[in-house]
């Protein structure tokens, strides 16, 4: 539930929600739409308790009971790693309510509204904003900090599946967030907590390969959307291979990963 600028403006839903969320008032907010899912802001019990509403609905290419079997396994799926997450200590958007067999087809999932803004949103806002040693000191603390998450991610057997910096977020004190709108700010980047966001593909493994593909997958991601912050990944890797016992060894696996990519990338 990606809570910034970078996602679709508000709008009406494209597609009719399944009950309750036809009555809700006022109506969620579509917030951005995927090839399985769509995610809307909405409320939880209270009018004042926001929530992030993932809906996959029914697919008429498919044969209703296969569709039916892949909402299930999907949103289950996904549940169970947010739920493990948390469990866990892992910084992730709790688990509200969940619903695989929603009138009328496809399911849905309610989770913790996540206040704060993108990775990606913020390193492309403090493109050459900053003078060099503000600057360069911001990047460190943010990759070591995202070198952590990660690290505690795959320490608890949970890879994510689509690490990239729209699936990053900065989140500021919660208290603070409510009490001051202006708590996500550029000025409180440097103190916000980063929070994984999007388990739409993630998978519990305690395989180095998939947790090293992981890792792959995030490094490219820096060098196609943010180059001017990818000679700083090394700050990424250094956080991750201190971060738990394996850490080091995954980064071994690492290396094997992009030799391989690299052949790929060389024969097309």
């Amino acid at each position: 539930m990606s809570m910034a600028s970078d996602l679709l403006p508000s709008v009406s839903s494209p597609i009719p929600l399944p009950a309750p969320f036809t009555s809700t008032v006022p109506p969620p907010t579509l917030v951005t739409q995927g090839a399985e899912a769509l995610v809307y802001r909405t409320t939880f019990l209270l009018s004042s308790w926001p929530c992030a509403l993932k809906y996959r609905p029914p697919k008429p290419y498919r044969h209703p009971v296969l569709d039916a079997r892949l909402t299930r396994h999907r949103i289950l799926s996904e549940a169970r790693v947010l739920v493990k997450c948390r469990r866990e200590g892992v910084a992730v958007p709790g688990v509200l309510a969940v619903e695989w067999e929603a009138a009328g087809g496809g399911g849905w999932m309610l989770m913790e509204w996540i206040e704060g803004r993108t990775v990606k949103e913020v390193l492309l806002e403090r493109k050459g904003r900053m003078d060099e040693e503000e600057g360069a000191k911001f990047i460190r603390e943010l990759m070591g900090k995202i070198g952590r998450v990660v690290g505690r991610l795959h320490e608890v057997g949970v890879v994510h599946g689509d690490l990239t910096t729209s699936n990053l977020m900065l989140r500021s004190d919660g208290k603070k967030a409510m009490e001051d709108e202006a708590a996500n700010s550029a000025a409180d980047d440097g103190d916000a907590e980063i929070v994984l966001i999007d388990f739409g593909l993630a998978a519990q493994s305690l395989q180095e390969e998939d947790k090293g593909v992981d890792l792959y997958v995030l490094e490219r991601a820096f060098g196609s959307t943010h180059p001017e912050a990818e000679v700083d990944f090394k700050e990424v890797l250094k956080a991750y291979g201190e971060s738990y016992k394996g850490g080091k060894s995954v980064l071994k696996r690492l290396e094997e990963v992009r030799m391989r990519g690299r052949k790929r990338s060389m024969l097309g």
